[in-house]
């Protein structure tokens, strides 16, 4: 897509420009479309302007002198009351007058494009189109109450008498009177009549109707504030504060038009994490609810109060200390060893220390606690009392010139551990560069391991214990019992352990602000004590660091739209010119959105840019980990465990420079890294998987990634400044480390010349007989051992039922409908069998008539299976040409779906009588004679009578006699004789490998599955190979009595696909040299492999299991070719990098509006494409759902940093 493709298309610019007035006036609907009688405008009218009717009414009693101002204000509000009950009566009565039922909770989207047909002016049409009314009784008591206090108190507060009161004129007077009236009216009409879509929305539904009540809470905000002027003494600043916010008030529908005004879901999470952050020295929470129960917030909050109303000093010290050491730990270890182990991904061994809450980790915070407290109170008692003022001379000055030390060491020792330095400009020359092997890299980065010990020895063991020690002494804890000093002296003594580098930042820098003041006194700034300067310095400092990273960003979105031709739109250059024209203002956007903690807004994503409205630092309102899977998603989930390992040697070391959002890079994978939490010695982060290169967005914007990378960790030198300096630097994303992680690597490889090989196909049958006679020799070893085939075998065949007991572990955060069952049974389930059928044994796809075809995959008869209470398969013909149903639903998941049987099926079939025709089916089981061994031990190696029942003719068989491999088989059957009789001797052994009646019973099974498979024959066909290793065997003779066993089934099924594994190594590495070599590969192939098909379960079972070895046949249909895929497990160097915190902000703010607000889901639309130094792409799919896609999404892991 070019760049000039529409922000909007035609019909939702239709659309917004019928929206956005309506939200302007608060719900009014003016501009609808289609022709309405003039009625309907004029109800509207009046509803609207029926507040300030009644409000000028009781301004024009009150300025006749007939009544006081605080009666009128209550006459006013009685009226509006009373008006709001007969609007909601009347929408009450219409709605059961239309009889129309609708489903609580849910908005009508489409309400906006409904043409409604009017009759009169109050018609039912008409009352439900002006009044649509509340879904919930109570919300129309409550919210008829608040339009009646409205009025009353917004009449109270525009009182011509207060304005004039307030500016000392009667026509600034007159103008605020009628615009701040305006404000009033468009605030009732949203609460009363119909609520408007407002573009500040955090949710994505209204389930509880608390949109409407928005406007009316920021209009009682300013009441507040005006009656506290009101009923004060004479408070310069109240004073002060209600002349400007009058005159804000004026501007209030622009702030809700715009969408800077949070609404009341966003600005409650927004302001508990401000304050919990900043105000009590906590850390923003990884879920909302902890927020809602108001748990760690209340906690904080007390602790601050207790401070306040503690007579003693020293325990207010002793309190403060031990609370903040208590909050700052983790305490999700806690709730989770209590109400125990839930679902999700298992936490590493327990033996690493600190994933769970153990002995171990009880007695070293115990310790720690107890040192801390006794170092505090000594401190406090016997110095702190008696200490000099002057911080030069003073027992704090030997504390405060460590901490200098400290800081200065600690930085130094951060800087070195990542790719970059002094902010992401300059490349660090102690990193390791080339890194091509892990071991290489790990060898090359030991230096930096022992510097990262030593940090992480002053960050978690040194910094704590000093900065208690420098409060423990300050002279501000004497003059403690005020509210800021009590606040502020709580905040330091926990933010000391929850950011103990952050905290040593403000401390350094109140430390130098003394140190340059010297024996002055600085009265603004020294009177405020120490407590509330270290709050003030980590608020600023937060401040500026979000308003140089949104510097940062608005420059990127400026400068790109001209730089990239792909992102030059036509009015580039209209709307540079018109950023530079109004520079100042843009640079106070800028700064208010970051005094807010706001994101910045860029709208569509080009150089116009918002303030929007304030929201937590998540982003998201709904629960973390929440995802859109699909097959792909397993690899993410298989290695985040791994990854969380990684990450928390990362952060203890400092190599992940300080941010809240990481990138990843693997091969085709992209790993998107949030910080949710942080503490003492733990973090809390949500990993999400991106799409695998699936859009030419996603590739574009992966190539740039992978250059960035390159740059900082593959270049091989890195000498003078040109070199040295990040040619990324403008790029959102910033190199950090490389992690080793236990992930697979994925190679793909194209095996023409392998398997169209006539060489290759004509060993594989010798290769099948091989395979199949260990699988039965080692069934027989496994039964004897008591080992279940139904647990262990059938999971390396891939596909069968025994996997289902492991489906609820492994599919546990996965959505019902994404798990697919799956039957690697061929196609035969759906067909019946005859005797008959032999005739039909040419219709064989061996020739490659028309083309290879790709394997069918099946659907298991969940139902027939259930009713029966059996296994049996139902098999019926399939005639050449025929379309069955698994190839029309391909990629449906169809186990739930009957089995459809095609009509006719018997129709032309001679009939035989199975039961007597003894010649072509054998004897049954029953009448088998008794296998007389010569050897005692020969009966450990017996196999089932069922599977000697094979429908063949004995001559038929003995004609492949030569077929069987017999030095193979007592070659093996030497090998497996010890492992069951334990130290066998060689007579035995010799005895074993003589018994002719147990080799004539292994060639009987073997050549009998070699029949049913239809290889009997060499193989020719590249298609028919493949069909046979997907499990879609064509029918012959022997299939039913194979299918009906399904250990049989499932062993030559893994038989022939151990056989093509050893043709594709042959093929890749050469043949096989001895008999022990093919011994110890298949053996290999047993343990250590998973051979199988992409699309069973199996496949995602050993992923998840973490199996070394995953091998898959594939055809690509577009090429014509086949594919062998090979997943390998081993550790790889995963490179992260660090991205704009508030560039993601930003355009998952204009994702929100675009999305919910302008309802712009156009799959091509601007905002979406590709942009490689925004990665514009890539940021909307890491949002959660459902305005982005992630493919996994685990839920909020904790992991120490210890």
């Amino acid at each position: 897509m070019g760049p000039d493709v529409p922000l909007l298309n035609e019909y939702k610019q239709e659309f917004f420009w019928k929206r956005f007035p309506q939200t302007v006036l608060g719900g009014p609907r003016f501009k609808l479309g289609y022709c309405a009688p003039p009625y309907v405008y004029v109800n509207q009218a009046v509803l609207f302007l029926t507040p300030w009717l009644f409000g000028g009414f009781g301004t024009l009693l009150s300025q006749l002198q007939l009544l006081q101002e605080l009666h009128a204000a209550v006459l006013s509000g009685i009226l509006m009351c009373g008006a709001a009950a007969g609007v909601q009566a009347l929408a009450l009565y219409a709605a059961r007058r239309s009889g129309t039922v609708e489903r609580l909770g849910a908005s009508n989207i489409l309400v906006d494009e409904e043409e409604v047909e009017f009759t009169h002016c109050v018609s039912t049409e008409t009352v439900r189109f002006i009044a649509p009314g509340k879904r919930f009784g109570l919300n129309v008591v409550l919210h008829t109450v608040l339009a009646g206090a409205l009025c009353g108190f917004g009449t109270w507060y525009v009182f011509l008498g207060r304005l004039t009161a307030l500016y000392g004129s009667i026509g600034a007077s007159l103008v605020v009177f009628v615009l701040s009236w305006v404000t009033l009216c468009i605030a009732e009409y949203s609460l009363i009549v119909n609520t408007a879509t407002e573009t500040a929305t955090f949710q994505a539904q209204d389930t509880y109707e608390i949109t409407p009540l928005t406007r009316p809470l920021y209009i009682f905000i300013f009441i507040a504030v005006d009656l506290a002027d009101r009923y004060s003494d004479a408070v310069p600043e109240l004073h002060l504060a209600s002349q400007v916010l009058h005159v804000l008030f004026l501007f209030l529908p622009l702030l809700w038009a715009f969408g800077i005004l949070p609404p009341l879901d966003a600005l409650l999470l927004w302001g508990m994490e401000q304050t919990l952050v900043f105000g009590l020295g906590g850390s923003p929470m990884s879920s909302n609810l902890r927020y809602q129960l108001l748990l760690m917030f209340g906690v904080s909050a007390g602790i601050a109060v207790c401070n306040y109303f503690i007579p003693s000093t020293l325990g207010v010290v002793l309190l403060s200390t031990a609370m903040g050491f208590l909050l700052s730990l983790d305490l999700s270890q806690v709730g989770t060893l209590c109400r125990g182990s839930r679902g999700g991904p298992s936490p590493p061994p327990p033996t690493s220390f600190g994933w769970n809450l153990g002995c171990r980790e009880v007695l070293l915070y115990l310790s720690l606690l107890l040192v801390a407290m006794a170092e505090a109170g000594v401190l406090h008692h016997f110095i702190g009392s008696a200490q000099s003022r002057s911080l030069i001379t003073g027992p704090q000055a030997p504390v405060s010139y460590l901490l200098l030390i400290l800081f200065c060491l600690c930085w130094a020792l951060r800087e070195i551990q990542g790719a970059y330095v002094f902010g992401g400009v300059f490349l660090n020359p102690l990193y390791p560069k080339g890194m091509s092997n892990v071991h290489i890299f790990k060898q090359r980065n030991r230096g930096l391991y022992i510097a990262a010990a030593i940090r992480r020895v002053l960050i978690y063991l040194v910094f704590p214990f000093a900065m208690i020690a420098f409060l423990a002494m300050d002279k501000s804890l004497q003059l403690l019992h005020t509210v800021s000093l009590s606040v502020g002296f709580t905040r330091a003594f926990r933010v000391g352990w929850q950011s103990s580098e952050d905290a040593l930042l403000q401390m350094v820098v109140v430390i130098l602000v003394r140190l340059a003041a010297g024996n002055n006194v600085l009265p603004g700034w020294d009177d405020l004590g120490t407590g509330v300067q270290l709050l003030l310095v980590g608020l600023l400092f937060d401040r500026v660091t979000q308003f140089l990273a949104k510097l940062k960003f608005t420059l990127t979105v400026l400068v790109t739209s001209w730089t990239e031709k792909k992102q030059r739109r036509q009015s580039a250059g209209t709307l540079l010119a018109l950023n530079a024209s109004l520079c100042p203002l843009v640079l106070a956007v800028v700064i208010v959105s970051a005094l807010l903690s706001a994101p910045l807004l860029p709208l569509f994503t080009l150089p116009i840019f918002l303030v929007g409205f304030p929201r937590p630092q998540r982003s998201w309102p709904g629960p973390v980990g929440t995802a859109c899977p699909c097959p792909d998603s397993v690899f993410y989930q298989q290695m985040s465990g791994s990854l969380a390992c990684a990450l928390r040697t990362a952060f203890a070391r400092g190599s992940l420079a300080p941010g809240s959002h990481f990138l990843g890079r693997f091969q085709d994978r992209m790993v998107w890294i949030m910080i949710l939490e942080r503490g003492y010695g733990y973090c809390t982060v949500n990993i999400k998987g991106l799409e695998l290169q699936e859009t030419s967005c996603h590739t574009v914007e992966a190539r740039r990634v992978d250059e960035v990378f390159e740059a900082a960790f593959e270049r091989p030198e890195r000498l003078g400044f040109t070199q040295g300096f990040n040619l990324h630097w403008g790029n959102a994303l910033t190199p950090c480390a490389a992690l080793a992680v236990q992930v697979y690597s994925d190679a793909r490889n194209v095996l023409s010349g392998i398997i169209d090989s006539h060489d290759n196909l004509r060993k594989l049958q010798d290769d099948f007989m091989k395979a199949l006679i260990w699988l039965l020799l080692r069934y027989c070893v496994q039964k004897h051992k008591g080992f279940l085939w139904s647990s262990e075998e059938v999971s390396a065949v891939g596909g069968m039922k025994s996997q289902s007991s492991q489906l609820a572990q492994t599919t546990s955060n996965q959505p019902p409908e994404a798990v697919m069952v799956e039957s690697n049974v061929s196609s035969i389930r759906f067909r019946q069998d005859s005797s008959s059928l032999t005739s039909f044994g040419d219709w064989s796809d061996e020739d490659d008539l028309f083309g290879p075809q790709p394997a069918r995959r099946t659907v298991a008869l969940v139902t027939a299976e259930a009713q029966s209470g059996h296994t049996t398969l139902q098999m019926g013909a399939s005639l050449p040409g025929s379309v069955e149903m698994d190839s029309l639903f391909e990629n449906m998941a169809l186990s739930a779906l009957q089995p459809l049987q095609p009509l006719g099926l018997g129709i032309g079939m001679p009939a035989v009588d199975k039961g007597h025709n003894s010649e072509i089916f054998g004897e049954r089981s029953g009448s088998l004679p008794h296998l007389n061994f010569s050897c005692p031990q020969s009966e450990v190696f017996n196999l089932p009578k069922g599977w000697r029942t094979a429908p063949l003719l004995p001559s038929r068989l003995l004609s492949l006699r030569p077929l069987f491999p017999e030095d193979w088989f007592r070659f093996t059957l030497g090998r497996f004789g010890p492992a069951v009789q334990g130290a066998t001797s060689e007579d035995m052994t010799k005895a074993l490998k003589e018994d002719e009646a147990l080799k004539e019973l292994h060639i009987h099974v073997a050549l009998s599955c070699l029949i049913s498979l239809g290889a009997e024959s060499a193989f020719t066909s590249p298609s028919y190979v493949y069909r046979l290793y997907c499990g879609d065997v064509p029918w012959t003779e022997g299939l039913e009595w194979l299918s009906s066993s399904k250990e049989l089934y499932q062993l030559t099924l893994q038989a022939f696909r151990f056989s093509f594994k050893l043709l594709f190594d042959q093929a890749s590495l050469g043949p096989m040299e001895s008999p022990e070599e093919l011994f110890s590969t298949l053996e290999e192939y047993e343990r250590d492999w998973y051979i199988g098909l992409v699309t069973e379960k199996g496949w995602h079972d050993s992923v998840l299991q973490e199996k070394p070895f995953l091998f898959s046949l594939g055809h690509d249909l577009t090429m014509g070719t086949y594919t062998g895929r090979v997943l390998t497990l081993q550790d790889q160097l995963v490179q992260v990098g660090r991205l704009n915190g508030e560039g993601v902000r930003g355009q998952w703010a204009n994702l929100s509006w675009e999305l919910l607000y302008a309802t712009n889901d156009d799959e091509e639309r601007y905002s979406i494409q590709a942009h490689p130094f925004m990665l514009r792409n890539l940021t909307v799919q890491a949002a959660d759902p459902p305005l982005g896609y992630p493919i996994y999404s685990s839920a909020p892991l904790h992991f120490p940093c210890l």
